[in-house]
């Protein structure tokens, strides 16, 4: 039940809509859309000749003020906000931007009333109607701020559609176990404990491993030396069955050891290469896991032989695994990774790269 607890409420953080305006890059974006605005307005001004940079700058300061005053509100409210209802939020979020809107118009106001001393020689530079300029203030920061907050909406829904689909991928492919690899496996380990009752044992100990890291939470990144232990152990149980056939050959070593991966990224690879390509050939074959460090970035490949004949079916039945790993590197980070497939006569290359991120601490698959 507390797990339960605690994915509610991530879930419920995680889905909120309006971003976080404590931090330095949504200030950033908040002056930077600010001050386009501010051009745009002043060039729909058709200002005289020679007073467009004096527009220009008491446009900018008027909707810095309002910009800033703004994301400093949201920043403050932002606990609160993300604790209420999302249709609460969003009049709550409205009201507070209206109310800065009409704080800092009366604000800018004032203070031309008493730079001018209420005569109209600055008129250009501050309002000088009170109620029009505060009513005509506050439509448009109504419809401004309503069209912001629908967006911002539309585009956190967006995303978490996007995540809940990557989520049941994970989960559907966290429970597909190939019913063939699981009969054979028993089929092996029953032989096994009249011949050889120690290599049993340890071969039940390596499916116990691996089926509990198949069930275990895979919406994280893990080490990368983790998930090569799970590969691993899913190749020891596969190796008893198909012996001498199977040969994977690890060349990995340049790949640090506590860099981060989405975790089943590399033994389903491995399970389509040994099910679409070894097992399709009677002499068996070579598996290829190549992995190095460069620029920056991670760049791990996997080949294996294929007979000519099934090159379609390994590539329509590798597309699962694929489109799950791609859509889960593309979520870890956006616009950084990849996958590359490339398809010879006789054999079968994926490659995955993604950003060389690493963490100190990790955990074995055994914990």
């Amino acid at each position: 039940m507390s797990a339960l607890a605690s994915d509610s409420r991530e879930s419920s953080a995680s889905a909120f809509y309006l971003p976080d305006f404590c931090s330095g890059r949504a200030v950033l974006a908040v002056v930077l859309i600010v001050e386009l605005v501010a051009l745009i307005l002043t060039i729909a001004r058709r200002a005289p000749a020679g007073t467009f940079w004096i527009d220009l700058a008491s446009i900018s300061l008027f909707l810095l003020w309002l910009g800033l005053g703004s994301a400093a509100v949201l920043c403050r409210a932002h606990p609160w906000l993300t604790a209420m209802r999302s249709q609460t939020a969003y009049g709550v979020a409205l009201t507070l931007l209206l109310l800065v809107v009409a704080l800092v118009s009366e604000a800018v106001f004032q203070v031309g009333q008493a730079l001018t001393g209420g005569f109209e020689t600055m008129g250009d530079l501050f309002p000088e109607h009170h109620g029009e300029f505060l009513l005509r203030n506050l439509a448009i920061g109504f419809i401004v701020s309503s069209l912001a907050l629908r967006y911002f909406y539309v585009s956190a829904e967006w995303k978490r559609s996007v995540e809940l689909e990557a989520k049941a991928r994970i989960r559907a492919l966290q429970a597909r176990i190939r019913p063939h690899f699981l009969f054979n496996s028993m089929n092996t380990i029953a032989a096994l404990t009249r011949s050889d009752p120690l290599r049993a044992e340890e071969a039940i100990e390596d499916l116990a491993d691996l089926f509990r890291a198949s069930l275990s939470d895979a919406q994280h990144l893990v080490a990368i030396d983790d998930e090569f232990e799970v590969t691993r152990v899913y190749q020891r149980i596969e190796q008893l069955r198909l012996g001498e056939r199977l040969q994977v050959q690890w060349y990995v070593d340049d790949i640090p050891g506590e860099a981060l991966v989405p975790s089943l990224s590399v033994q389903p690879l491995l399970e389509n290469a040994i099910y679409h390509g070894i097992e399709r050939l009677p002499q068996g074959g070579v598996i290829r896991i190549e992995g190095r460090c460069e620029n920056g970035d991670i760049e791990l490949a996997i080949t294996n032989p294929v007979a000519p004949s099934s090159q379609e079916s390994f590539r329509n039945g590798n597309r699962l695994a694929l489109d799950n790993i791609r859509q889960r590197l593309e979520l870890a980070w956006p616009g950084k990774s990849q996958v590359v497939v490339r398809q010879e006569p006789e054999s079968y290359r994926i490659t995955l790269i993604f950003p060389d991120v690493r963490v100190e601490s990790t955990q074995t698959i055994h914990q």
